[in-house]
């Protein structure tokens, strides 16, 4: 035999591709190309369709310079952005606050803080619009505190989106503030720092991150949402309602399209700035670090709990008002309670069958979505090779959520309603209302799904590969078992979301599928502002016994498959 010398060079030897590899990627293929017929193609539809007139012929940039030529379309950006920024700083300054008092205070009942913070994530973003009509409008109780100045307008819009945007700030930030190292605090003692100096030097930088997160996230929200400036906003225009009113008012789609595309370009720069600031943050904790332990104060938890008390009861009255308003016969003249405004089949909005419609397209988004979120994320993290289609899938995957509701809901018109496409026959259908939903709100599930998938280590799959068992087996008696909390989390998150959407479903419901949250615009259209805040109230009961069930269902399953986790 020849002797291998030292100069003999080495060739990688790349492995072969099992069965299961081609399988685990045929799956991923699969559910790209979910993505692309249910993204891409209609953006670039969209896209397409901005450049052309009424009759489907290119014009170039015609539209665009009618669109910056006119005023009023043009000032709507200007009205968007600094209701963003506003409502950005007020939110994540609250929220900041909040969730300072419930890491770094040991002020009493935290859990109920928690609980009654997460509650605006339960209801449609038109709720808080119409109970602040009842508390500041022209008959409104509480009309005094606005010493003559109008709600109807930006002053309206701030308050309602901060109303809606909190919690989601709130949720990010806390994480931040619960990863600190407790030795960086004895140090700054040690040194005699006083506590303002502590704040500003170990606090705020070490939540930075979360800050600047929450910061981008609220103006996204803001900026694209499309339910509160509708109920609220008056003559104030924005970019999302403009979109509305030239596709359902005055049916004007090339130039709906031309909006939408303005709409998408703030959305996606704050979006990928903040995708780079994640890129740069560094692990706050090491492994030697020592968990940060507040310790008590008097004085100062009894502030904490006192500014914690009045947020939540701002939250409550604003729930409370609507829920008063939906119960007397007619406010504020006749304030005899009644049910007479849940007769929704007397009103302009679908009657009972959008409430119903509403929970099976929820059930139908969580089932559905569930499953390909997660399975996708699986294929993505655990699959071997391939790593173009890797970074292609986990790139589509991203994209849902630079792209606001308003924008993908039109985006579908454009693609689905073309005759000449083969996926037309599920426009005007409950599927498309489903299709539409799981890809509004696929990137944060997916990111769920990847962080769960990340804790499992890689030799789970390279012992079942020892084993010769197939990648299935692994993936439902070992996967999901482990994963069962983030896999309810993602089906919990889409049922919430897809009782609550408006922007996204507005433009493709059709008759036999009106949903909850569209019947409140419409009733809310009509005059109806009792009967709006009762279906919005009909909506929350939902999505909180839908909470309260998942909370039963995660005990029950963590005893059953978490055991492990027990010492």
């Amino acid at each position: 035999m020849a002797e291998i010398t030292s100069s003999t060079p080495l060739k990688m030897v790349k492995p072969k591709a099992s069965r299961d590899d081609w399988t685990m990627r045929a799956f991923m293929v699969m559910i790209g190309a979910y993505l692309l017929i249910a993204l891409a193609f209609p953006l670039y539809t969209m896209l397409s369709k901005s450049f052309e007139n009424k009759d489907g012929v290119f014009i170039g940039l015609e539209n665009y310079i009618k669109y910056f030529s006119t005023p009023a379309l043009f000032n709507s950006i200007e009205n968007s952005v600094t209701i963003s920024i506003i409502t950005m700083v007020i939110t994540v300054t609250l929220a900041f606050i909040y969730a300072y008092a419930l890491t770094r205070s040991c002020m009493k009942f935290k859990g109920f803080f928690k609980i009654m913070a997460m509650i605006p994530i339960l209801v449609p973003s038109l709720l808080p619009g119409i109970g602040l009509i009842y508390m500041f409008g022209k008959q409104g109780y509480m009309k005094w505190l606005l010493f003559g100045e109008s709600i109807y307008g930006p002053l309206g819009i701030v308050i309602a989106e901060v109303f809606f945007t909190f919690p989601h700030a709130l949720l990010i930030i806390m994480t931040a503030l619960s990863i600190s190292d407790a030795r960086l605090y004895e140090a700054a003692t040690v040194l005699r720092a006083p506590k303002w100096k502590i704040f500003w030097t170990v606090t705020l930088p070490s939540a930075r991150y979360g800050l600047i997160s929450a910061a981008f996230v609220v103006f996204t929200l803001v900026i694209t949402d499309f339910g509160v400036p509708k109920v609220i906003g008056g003559q104030y225009n924005v970019l999302a309602v403009d979109i509305y009113k030239q596709v359902i008012g005055q049916q004007n789609f090339s130039m709906g399209a031309v909006v939408s595309v303005v709409l998408l370009i703030p959305a996606v720069f704050a979006f990928f700035i903040d995708r780079q600031v994640q890129k740069k943050q560094v692990a706050q904790l090491s492994a030697r670090a020592v968990p940060y332990e507040p310790k008590p104060n008097k004085k100062f938890d009894r502030l904490m709990m006192s500014y914690s008390g009045l947020i939540v009861l701002i939250i409550v009255t604003i729930l409370a008002t609507c829920q008063f308003a939906a119960l007397v016969k007619f406010w504020p003249y006749n304030l005899t309670l009644g049910l007479q405004h849940y007769n929704f089949d007397l009103m302009d909005g679908g009657g009972w069958d959008s409430y119903y419609n509403s929970i099976k397209m929820a059930l139908w988004t969580a089932a559905v979505g569930t499953i390909v979120v997660f399975t996708g994320a699986y294929m993505v993290e655990k699959g071997r090779g391939f790593q173009q289609g890797r970074t292609m899938f986990q790139f589509l995957a991203m994209m849902p959520m630079a792209v606001p509701g308003m924008v993908l809901g039109l985006s579908y018109i454009f693609f689905f309603n073309n005759p000449d496409n083969p996926f037309n026959f599920i426009y005007g259908t409950m599927a498309i209302l489903v299709v539409s939903t799981v890809t509004h709100f696929y990137t944060v599930a997916h990111l769920t799904a990847m962080t769960a998938l990340k804790q499992m280590d890689k030799e789970f799959e390279s012992v079942s590969q020892s084993l010769q068992q197939p990648f299935y087996k692994m993936f439902l008696k070992v996967t999901v078992p482990v994963c069962s909390p983030a896999i309810l989390e993602i089906a919990i998150y889409l049922f919430v979301n897809a009782m609550t959407t408006v922007s996204a479903v507005v433009f493709i419901y059709s008759y036999h599928t009106q949903l909850a949250s569209v019947a409140v615009l419409n009733m809310d259209d009509a005059g109806d502002i009792a009967p709006a805040a009762a279906m919005g109230m009909m909506i929350f009961y939902t999505n909180a016994g839908a909470r309260i069930l998942h909370a039963v269902v995660s005990k029950y399953m963590e005893k059953k498959t978490q055991a492990w986790r027990q010492r």
